[in-house]
């Protein structure tokens, strides 16, 4: 810390901090281009003019250093800021009352008031380019953008997609997308940074326009006439009676427009922001606040929100007769649920019944329905879907470190000296996850390493990608673990201290020279070397992973090998280090923490463990299964074995989820009973018996759990649609009418229960999580939480970690001459999963209509295909005709194929074969072959998706030099030649 003067006061500031920051701590000044430390100095607008050591500065652009004198209040820094904001209204037409922006959050609004502007001199002068309103999501007025360049520094320096920039050598300068003029067609990927940070309304969300204000909804040349009065009037009135006005009706729209806190429902990331909303009109996403995100989103949490409103809405509970179903009511729906329950497990026991729980509900919901399953039914069979995707990579943590999660913050990897990222495709499946990484990389020197066989945005970031043979990640890394020992770069003195089980590992690793990995993996030797010599002198390093791990064969063996090789490296224990398994679902981590497991009871406690269960007995008032309960896959064979005969499943889409789609559905169709709860009626719900309408994260409180276990609140915003219902109300009603006396009046209650049971939830509590505040387990009876795990020690007895040696199987599926080609699958950007929300958002369809198969050009040429040409896709186990895609993101004999399913899931081309320690299925090891059929369809890429022709246009920034270098730009406040005219 050291000390400077702020307008005579001494003020305490770190070192090396802008002088903003350190100012507006003290007192307000304005600052339109300045948004955040995350955003760091712009220096565009002048606004924030003082005076330092007797020179005018911005205070944006100039770090405090001992003995700093500064002075906010002078007339000079004044009349300069005034001058600087005078500029900016040459720009910028004022007329606020009748601006849908006008929601006491636009900071030239704002600054106007502070500044107590009265009248301009620089006139306002339209700029001649028309509104670009070629984007689905926003549109961007030139006219009335005042160039102050936050949206290109959000672009180009926290999103990091590169597309934004400004034309300062242009006669009339404005915002360019990929260095052209329209948004449609660029690589712009609907991120929505730039219409966050924009200080005004020249960048504004579609779904506000005509909404927000009073008068706003006004037909256009109404509106235009309104202010062209007003600007009539300024000259003589001045801007304060015209601010008067506008400050009142922008208080009034407070009346109408909700701001509600709530968490993303789409990824594992665990987005937050506040959702702006009019009745149940959703006029728009504001993050900042956000722990995991601050001011970021992507398409989907920015613009994805329209399903919560789709006509397509389960409103009803609806009953199957024959092959149709009718609507009926809440109580008719009920009894039959727990009169059908109970017939069955009286006659063929509380084994008979499965209930599997949605990881995409809230932590109360699931917590309530695995309570269901064992307290009121009896069994331990219950599941949910991580056993999908994130099984495996619990299980090799569990293994070696103890936890099952990531090791650290999205902030931490931010921080790290090397990235290493493996089978995921971060920026499309965790996009603001990826922003991190890509800002680290771009600005930062952070090295990033990319193993995958898809060229995805990342590898082509990548200091260095490669692409190992589908299923071999486990050799490679291991080959890596073996390279630290043989050439002395293994952290011996950490092992020694924190480690167990050193010397049967190293035994373990015989087979694994870099050399047979080379060959195994299909990887050229030098670029092992490369990456060998990376990791070894890392400072520090974290390893990223996903589903091109977790769903293969030897899924849980390759995650162990993950966190074998951070134990030989030494990265645990310290920040900036450690195991990041991406979650896939927003709540894939909290369904496992609440119990949703076979094994476990919440917090990972084990049920065949007789003091445990004992205290749930106690706490539930029950007598507890013993045994360990079947998972959703072992469910699916119990039903074919007649052992099986009805399942309670909430909120998945099991047909479009599982591996091997005819099989589920044929498994589905055995039930005696089939309850489905789900806000739409999704292919999984053409089986049941019963579909109960439950509610979307927008409906309800409760807590998601993020990838980085980071515990989060969202908040109810709009009543429950038509006559559906919370999920947890649903559980609780069904397990009251089954003989249950919960009394629940509140999700907070539910999480007090949780708390009380689990260690590792001891000290959460809604007041503790109240707004923005999280909590990331385990979290302390006191409320102590662990951001950065075993920084104490592993959690083990011991304290210390275990090495766990490791065997190599070859992939069950692969090709042959049959089935010559490798089927890679997964999401992309703009589509959630299997589409069941992504496809009811009319933006999303615009950009995306419908899925495709990729396939390399070498492949293409060869075969004479071309994009838009049909093909039937045949595996071993089923088939599906879809158009193809030329890229250069899949290489040689490899297709990828997006998970979107609206055409039929593609899950019918996997098997059943599973990793046989979580038994999660094997989705990556498909072996395909193609048929070209007479069809030829359109290019299913349309040319407003990003991936069509857009270019990006990387720069470090705004690059405000080109602004200062413009004959028309002075410095506010800078001294001026007096010119005197001589009278001849």
């Amino acid at each position: 810390m050291v000390s400077i003067s702020i307008d005579g006061h001494t003020a305490s500031v770190s070192d090396g901090e802008l002088l903003v920051e350190a100012i507006l701590r003290e007192k307000e000044i304005p600052h339109i281009c300045y948004h955040s430390p995350l955003m760091g100095p712009i220096q565009t607008c002048d606004t924030c003019l003082v005076e330092v050591d007797g020179k005018i500065t911005r205070a944006c652009g100039i770090k405090v250093s001992s003995g700093m004198e500064v002075v906010t209040d002078s007339k000079r820094a004044r009349d300069a800021r005034a001058e600087a904001f005078d500029v900016i209204l040459g720009n910028h037409m004022l007329y606020c009352t009748v601006c849908d922006n006008n929601n006491e959050n636009c900071r030239v609004h704002n600054t106007a008031l502070a500044l107590n502007v009265q009248h301009q001199s620089h006139p306002f002068k339209p700029k001649p380019y028309e509104v670009d309103m070629s984007n689905p999501f926003y549109r961007y007025d030139p006219s009335q953008c005042i160039l102050c360049g936050q949206c290109v520094q959000a672009c180009q320096t926290v999103e990091v997609n590169e597309t934004l920039s400004i034309g300062w050598e242009l006669e009339h300068p404005r915002v360019l997308w990929d260095g052209g003029m329209q948004i449609a067609g660029s690589s712009c990927v609907s991120c929505g940074h730039c219409v966050t940070v924009c200080p005004c309304n020249a960048l504004m969300e579609k779904s506000m326009l005509g909404e927000a204000g009073y008068l706003s909804g006004m037909p256009k040349d109404a509106l235009n006439k309104m202010i062209e009065v007003v600007k009539a009037v300024e000259p003589e009135m001045g801007y304060g009676m015209i601010m008067q006005v506008s400050q009142t009706e922008a208080k009034m729209r407070e009346e109408r427009i909700e701001r509600t806190k709530t968490v993303c429902t789409y990824c594992g990331v665990g987005c937050s922001y506040d959702v702006w909303t009019k009745e149940r009109k959703i006029l728009k996403i504001v993050p900042l606040h956000g722990d995991a995100n601050q001011i970021s989103t992507c398409v989907k949490g920015k613009f994805g929100w329209d399903y919560v409103n789709h006509p397509d809405r389960l409103q009803k509970p609806l009953i199957r007769e024959g092959s149709n179903f009718r609507e009926a009511d809440w109580k008719e729906a009920l009894n039959l649920v727990t009169t059908k329950l109970s017939s069955i497990k009286q006659q063929y026991g509380p084994d008979s019944i499965g209930v599997i729980v949605s990881s995409k509900t809230t932590n109360e919901d699931g917590y309530l329905m695995q309570k269901f399953a064992r307290a009121v039914i009896g069994t331990n069979n219950v599941d949910n879907c991580s056993r999908y995707c994130q099984s495996p990579a619990t299980m090799g943590l569990f293994r070696t470190v103890g936890y099952g999660g990531d090791s650290g913050s999205i902030k931490d990897i931010g921080s790290s000296a090397l990235v290493v990222i493996v089978g995921a495709n971060t920026a499309e499946s965790h996009p603001v996850l990826a922003t991190r990484v890509k800002r680290a990389h771009k600005l930062h020197g952070q090295r990033l390493i990319v193993a995958d066989p898809r060229t995805n945005e990342m590898a082509e970031r990548a200091d260095i990608h490669f692409r190992p043979r589908p299923g071999t990640d486990l050799v490679w890394i291991s080959a890596m673990s073996r390279y630290m020992f043989d050439n002395g770069h293994a952290k011996i003195d950490f092992i020694e201290e924190w480690v167990n089980g050193l010397d049967e590992f190293r035994k373990s690793l015989e087979p694994f020279t870099i050399d047979y990995a080379s060959r195994i993996c299909e990887v050229p030797l030098e670029t092992l070397q490369r990456v060998a010599q990376e990791i070894a002198t890392a400072e520090s390093m974290c390893i990223l992973w996903a589903m091109g791990i977790t769903q293969h064969t030897t899924a849980s063996d390759e995650s162990t090998a993950v966190s074998n090789l951070l134990l030989v490296t030494g990265n645990y224990m310290r920040p900036g280090c450690g195991a990041y398994p991406l979650r896939g679902h927003n709540n894939v981590q909290g369904a496992s923490d609440i119990g949703a497991m076979p094994d476990n009871y919440p917090g990972y406690q084990h049920v065949n463990d007789p003091g445990i269960r004992e205290r749930f007995e106690k706490s539930w008032g029950v007598k507890l299964p013993s045994l360990r309960g079947l998972d959703n896959h072992q469910m699916v064979d119990a039903v074919y074995d007649g052992k099986l005969r009805a399942i309670y499943l909430a909120g998945e889409d099991m047909i479009s989820a599982d591996s091997n789609a005819n099989v589920v559905a044929g498994a589905f169709e055995k039930l005696d009973f089939f309850v489905v709860q789900d806000i739409f009626f999704t292919e999984t719900c053409r089986y049941a018996d019963v579909v109960l309408p439950g509610a979307p994260a927008l409906e309800k409180d409760g807590t998601f759990t993020n990838t980085e276990r980071r515990i989060q609140r969202l908040y109810k915003a709009l009543p429950e649609l038509g006559d559906s219902r919370a999920d947890w109300k649903i559980t609780q009603d069904i397990a009251n009418r089954m003989g249950a006396n919960w009394r629940y009046e509140h999700p907070s209650e539910v999480m007090d229960e949780l708390a009380s049971l689990t260690p590792l939830y001891a000290g959460v509590n809604y007041e503790r999580l109240e707004g923005y505040k999280t909590l990331q387990w385990p979290v302390a009876a006191d409320g102590t939480d662990q951001p950065i795990l075993y920084l104490n020690g592993f959690a083990f007895p011991d304290k210390k970690a275990r090495l766990y040696p490791v065997t190599f199987n070859e992939p069950t599926e692969r090709p042959d001459k049959d089935f010559d080609l490798f089927l890679n699958n997964g999401r992309l950007l703009e589509h959630f999963h299997e589409g069941n929300m992504t496809y009811r958002i009319q933006g999303i369809r615009e950009e995306t209509p419908e899925r495709f198969l990729e396939i390399s050009e070498e492949l293409a040429k060869e075969r004479s295909i071309e994009s838009g040409h049909w093909v039937r896709v045949t595996s071993r186990h089923g088939s599906l005709v879809i158009k193809t895609l030329v890229t250069h993101r899949v290489h040689g004999k490899q297709v990828y194929l997006p998970l979107l399913s609206r055409e039929g899931p593609i899950n019918v081309l996997t098997g059943s074969h599973a990793d046989p320690a979580t038994n999660t299925p094997a989705y990556k090891e498909t072996a395909v072959n193609i048929k070209v059929l007479p069809e030829r369809g359109t290019n299913p890429l349309k040319r407003l998706n990003f991936r069509y022709s857009g270019k990006p246009t990387p720069q470090t920034g705004v690059e405000i030099e080109r602004k200062w270098k413009r004959k028309d730009y002075r410095m506010p406040g800078a001294e001026q030649l007096v010119q005197i005219q001589t009278q001849k």
